[in-house]
């Protein structure tokens, strides 16, 4: 090793210890004739001091610049008092060197790495500068600690870490596949995996019984901040479990992991909730609980209003009218309401109708919104009621399909209660559970999987397979934390008649089945076992420990939100011969006059 110790890891103990150090110069500064350099590697910063008494060192300490790669030999010692730096965690120490060695001279770095306005354009392309800021080597260290950490537990639970292909077939999971062409089977394509769905079930049915793997999982859809086309997720399987199996065993694997990451102690047991209170109490089936707004129905009391954008809604089996008391919020500014307004209409809501509580006791006399003259009276004491509004609030309405009110007013719940500084406590994570089997899709007019087709459902007493719908639900759960998934899984059909009615009631054929799933039904029949399992995102997780709002920052080498990579310029043209080899051409298109 060239180096003794790590800069950052030098204490007090080390005063008087001969060290050697190697890292990169992060910051210069000559101080009447004594050059002090901060020598920066991965587990910190140390100061060096070059003292002139040894001239050819000092020659070549003058020459240092940022960025620049060096190895430097010296003695630790106490810093003088009024020189300490309690900032940092090397600030009661510094290194008088003895010798200096500039192992790499660097150009002027793209950015300066203190400096927190670099477009994130210019901090993608220059990755490897990026790397080491500060605030990236922390992350990639914490990310580090939190897979070994879910490793060290699932290997003491006697879960087998086990590869499965990323070199696959094509199946429908609910996203594009990434393809590759085969060169030695032409015209035929492998697909990339975007989970390890069907080799994990396969794995229990070869008798694995616990299986776990850090998996690369690769999907082709439209990006946001937490989605890569390229991500790492936990997956874990386990034999002869049932859902309280599983869940435990996924709780006890994150309250370990926030324990030893962040020193955390996460609440035991973590709260559940079924699916329909989620969306019924707020919008969404990842609720963040920290915030205290609640969604409450008021269509009943609505029903025989004039106001057609209500009563239309209030009259609708599949429409919603809902409300959200927002306390202290008649503070909110007109401009403020309407950028509300806009907000929410970016999830189909066509407007946002709100009432002022200025005198809760008066009434209608004392409330103020320019919908309250289509409210009857008993509307009114029914809305105060039922969302419990005192003087000062303001509420919230939302009136359209089910689905547009909760995305809309899901989503304004969550911001609303940021803005106002409504967030309580700094973690909560939750069970969802009790998922609906199907939604119906309009479009092709035939029911889908919500999760995936191979997911148990949850049959009432007396339910036979053939009466299943979309009122059926499934054994499927997920993990929220603070407002974002961070896990979800099921447990698994196991019995080959089951898995033909759920195909066959989603328009499945036996045909289409057997040559997507031919290997999986084949293998149900040879005795599978009762399995289930889930499966963690990596990236959000670590995301959410980071404190950071994006996985492109706990991922060393991200893409964009355009799934390009501007470092090394991917995706990108191949030669000819290449396309050749594959029996491809690209089709140009054609260009009209």
């Amino acid at each position: 090793m060239m180096r003794s110790h790590y800069s950052g890891a030098l204490r007090a103990e080390h005063i008087g210890s001969e060290v050697t150090l190697c890292g990169w110069v992060n910051r210069r500064r000559d101080h009447g004739g004594v050059i002090f350099v901060d020598l920066r590697d991965r587990a910190g910063i140390a100061q060096v001091v070059f003292d002139p008494d040894r001239p050819e060192m000092f020659q070549n300490a003058e020459m240092l610049r940022n960025e620049f790669v060096i190895k430097v030999s010296g003695k630790v010692r106490q810093r003088d008092t009024g020189t300490v730096n309690p900032n940092m965690a090397t600030g009661e120490i510094e290194v008088l060197a003895t010798d200096l060695t500039i192992l790499n001279r660097a150009d002027t770095p793209p950015f300066q790495l203190d400096d927190d306005d670099v477009g994130e354009e210019h901090r993608l392309r220059y990755r490897y500068v990026d790397l080491r800021r500060t605030e990236m080597s922390e992350r990639m260290i914490t990310r580090a600690k939190t897979v070994s950490a879910l490793r060290s537990y699932l290997d003491g639970e006697g879960f087998l870490d086990i590869e499965t292909p990323i070199l696959t077939r094509a199946t429908p999971e609910g996203a594009r596949d990434y393809l590759v062409p085969s060169r030695t089977h032409e015209g035929e394509f492998f697909a990339l995996p975007q989970s390890p769905q069907l080799f994990k079930q396969l794995l229990m049915m070869g008798g694995m019984d616990r299986y776990y793997q850090v998996a690369r999982c690769f999907r082709d859809e439209d990006l946001r901040a937490d989605r890569q086309p390229e991500f790492t997720q936990l997956d874990m399987e386990m034999s002869f479990v049932d859902e309280e199996d599983v869940m435990g065993t996924a709780e006890n694997m994150l309250r370990h992991v926030f324990k030893t990451v962040l020193d955390i102690d996460l609440p035991n047991p973590f709260p559940r909730m079924t699916y329909a209170d989620a969306m019924r109490l707020y919008g969404s089936d990842k609720p963040d609980l920290r915030i205290p707004l609640q969604l409450v129905d008021v269509a009943d009391l609505l029903k025989g209003s004039d106001f057609k954008v209500f009563a239309g809604p209030a009259n609708d089996p599949k429409g919603r009218v809902a409300a959200m008391r927002v306390p202290g919020g008649n503070s909110l500014t007109r401009k403020e309401i309407d950028d509300y307004t806009a907000y929410v209409g970016r999830y189909g809501a066509k407007g946002l109708a709100y009432i002022k509580c200025n005198d809760v006791a008066a009434k209608r006399e004392g409330l103020q919104s320019p919908i309250i003259k289509f409210f009857s009276d008993e509307a009114i004491d029914g809305v105060l009621e039922r969302t419990g509004a005192q003087d000062g609030d303001l509420i919230f309405f939302g009136a359209d399909s089910a689905k547009v009110v909760n995305d809309a007013l899901g989503a304004l719940r969550v911001r609303v209660g940021q803005d106002m500084k409504m967030i309580e406590g700094e973690w909560a994570p939750m069970w969802v559970v009790d998922f609906p089997m199907f939604e119906y899709d309009p479009r092709d007019k035939r029911l889908v999987a919500l999760h995936h087709p191979f997911t148990s459902p949850n049959l009432a007493d007396g339910e036979v397979p053939s009466e299943m719908g979309e009122h059926t639900l499934s054994r499927a759960y997920d993990i929220v934390l603070n407002g974002y998934e961070i896990g979800g899984g099921s447990i698994r059909i196991h019995d080959t008649k089951m898995q033909s009615e759920v195909f066959k009631l989603l328009a499945i054929s036996d045909a289409e089945a057997q040559e997507k799933f031919g290997f999986l039904l084949d293998a149900l029949r040879f005795g599978a076992p009762p399995h289930g399992g889930l499966a963690f995102g990596i990236d959000r997780l670590v995301m959410l420990i980071c404190g950071a709002t994006s996985i492109r920052d706990v991922i060393a080498f991200p893409k964009t939100q355009s799934a390009a990579c501007l470092m090394t310029d991917a995706p990108g043209e191949v030669s000819e011969a290449q396309l050749k080899e594959l029996s491809l051409r690209i089709r140009k298109p054609v260009v009209e006059n």
